[in-house]
C-alpha cells in the first residue's frame, strides 16, 4: 500500500487525485494500442477520455480542484502566446523545409472525404479540447512529480515517434510554462497547438500532421 502511495501520489495530494490524475491518459493510450486506427474509433477513445476528465463528480473535482481558478488573463495570455510558437514549431519541418511526405485527404482516415465531417469534427474536438487535458495532467503535473522534469520531456517525446525531437522541445516548453504560470497555462498552450493544428489540417488539407 505505500508503495502504491508513492506511486500515485508522489509530490502531492491523496493517492485517489494521483489515479484521476493518471487514468484519463492512460485509458487514452490502452484504447490507442488495442483498437483499430480509424476516425469512429478515435471519436470514441475522445468520448470515453471526456467522460474520465469530466462526467464523475468526486474526479472532477480532485483533478480540477486548483486549477480552474488559477485562470486569469495573464495565465491565459502566457498559454496563448506559448501555444502559437510551438504551433509554428510543430508545422516548421513539413510546410517549410520539406521534410517528410505529404498525405492526401483520400489517404487518411480522418479526412471528411474517407469519414464524413461529423468524425472529421469528432477528430477535431479530441484532439482539441480532451487530449491536451489528458496529457497535460499526467505529463505536467504526475509525471514531473513523480520521475521529474527531464523525463517527463523524454517520455513525451517518445509518445510523438518518428517526430521525437519536435515532441522533446515541446515537452520542455510546456514543462516551463507551467511550472511558471501553473497548469492552467500549459493546458491553454496544449489546446491551442492542438486546435490550430487541427484547423491547418483542415483547412489546408495537411493531412500528414494527423
Amino acid at each position: 500500500m505505500a508503495a502504491l502511495k508513492r506511486l500515485l501520489s508522489p509530490g502531492r495530494g491523496s493517492v485517489a487525485r494521483g489515479f484521476c490524475l493518471i487514468m484519463p491518459y492512460a485509458a487514452w493510450m490502452a484504447m490507442m494500442a488495442i483498437l483499430p486506427q480509424t476516425a469512429y474509433f478515435y471519436a470514441l477513445r475522445g468520448a470515453v477520455t471526456a467522460l474520465m476528465l469530466f462526467a464523475v463528480p468526486r474526479a472532477y473535482d480532485l483533478v480540477f480542484r486548483g486549477i480552474v481558478d488559477k485562470f486569469s488573463l495573464r495565465v491565459v495570455g502566457a498559454g496563448i502566446f506559448v501555444g502559437l510558437a510551438v504551433l509554428v514549431v510543430w508545422i516548421a519541418p513539413e510546410m517549410w523545409f520539406g521534410v517528410g511526405q505529404e498525405v492526401a485527404a483520400s489517404d487518411s482516415p480522418y479526412s471528411p472525404q474517407v469519414c464524413g465531417w461529423a468524425l472529421t469534427i469528432a477528430k477535431l474536438a479530441a484532439s482539441a479540447l480532451v487530449i491536451p487535458i489528458a496529457e497535460e495532467l499526467f505529463f505536467r503535473r504526475w509525471l514531473v512529480d513523480f520521475a521529474g522534469f527531464w523525463w517527463m520531456v523524454a517520455l513525451f517525446a517518445v509518445e510523438h515517434g518518428d517526430r521525437w525531437h519536435v515532441g522533446a522541445v515541446t515537452g520542455i516548453v510546456y514543462g516551463v510554462i507551467a511550472k511558471r504560470f501553473g497548469l492552467a497555462s500549459s493546458i491553454v498552450a496544449h489546446v491551442v497547438t492542438n486546435l490550430g493544428l487541427g484547423l491547418i489540417v483542415i483547412l489546408d488539407d495537411r493531412w500528414q500532421f494527423w
